[in-house]
């Protein structure tokens, strides 16, 4: 097969996608970012030069992807002032700590919260598990296949992905966020500990060692877990005056 025709097989099956996913309304801006990272995959350079610009898919997604559970909010972008003092405390930490723009990562701190409510899951640990899978990168990519913010395996998830617009939605930070805490919340339900659970995380996204990475979760968790008691004391102090 002609390096000419495997280019066309290529990039007739990644418009195919591409066309799957635009029915969903993902953003064109997202989606002409991704298109870059999946046609480049062998040249570094341009994929890093793409990732650089990955977080501006939280902000210039314009419309949102249908999901069954419309408790939970889709909004990509929001000022800090929306933010509860727990939340804004997290984000301001975060967004110093991983040189991520504010405005979309309170989005996602919010996003975290409700889902960690619905799924009775703290938001922390799971944003604990984002910094550690992904330092925030909506568009990292595991050798072991896992995508996004949370590094889920969308051939292992293809279920909890198909109501977003199928595996490429894993990209989506907020699909991502989603479908990573559902997958956490049933390995804590299986597991005899918050710690075990995250073990079998780290193997599924391809960790080796598991129990460093459990150390570096629970490291990160509680700090988050620090920042919101600091805040929930000040807030306090503050409305005794």
């Amino acid at each position: 097969m002609t390096h000419t025709l495997k280019t066309r097989i290529r990039v007739n099956t990644l418009n195919a996608g591409l066309l799957k996913i635009t029915r969903h309304s993902l953003a064109l801006l997202g989606l002409a970012c991704l298109a870059v990272v999946l046609i480049f995959t062998s040249r570094p350079d341009l994929r890093l030069s793409a990732s650089h610009n990955l977080l501006g898919w939280l902000e210039s997604r314009q419309d949102n992807p249908r999901v069954e559970d419309p408790s939970v909010q889709t909004v990509t972008h929001m000022p800090l002032v929306t933010l509860s003092e727990e939340q804004e405390a997290v984000t301001r930490w975060l967004s110093r700590r991983y040189k991520v723009s504010p405005e979309p990562l309170s989005a996602l701190v919010s996003a975290a919260w409700a889902v960690g409510d619905r799924m009775q899951v703290s938001p922390t640990l799971l944003l604990a598990v984002v910094a550690i899978e992904s330092r925030f990168n909506p568009f990292a990519s595991g050798s072991q296949g896992g995508m996004g913010l949370m590094q889920i395996e969308p051939d292992a998830q293809l279920l909890a992905l198909r109501p977003f617009g199928g595996p490429l939605a894993a990209f989506d930070p907020l699909t991502n966020l989603r479908v990573g805490a559902r997958h956490l919340q049933s390995l804590i339900e299986q597991s005899a500990s918050v710690e075990a659970a995250l073990e079998l995380y780290a193997l599924a996204t391809g960790q080796h060692n598991g129990v460093e990475y459990v150390n570096r979760v629970v490291a990160e968790h509680k700090q988050l877990e620090a920042m919101t008691r600091q805040a929930k004391t000040l807030d306090v102090a503050q409305n005794k005056r």
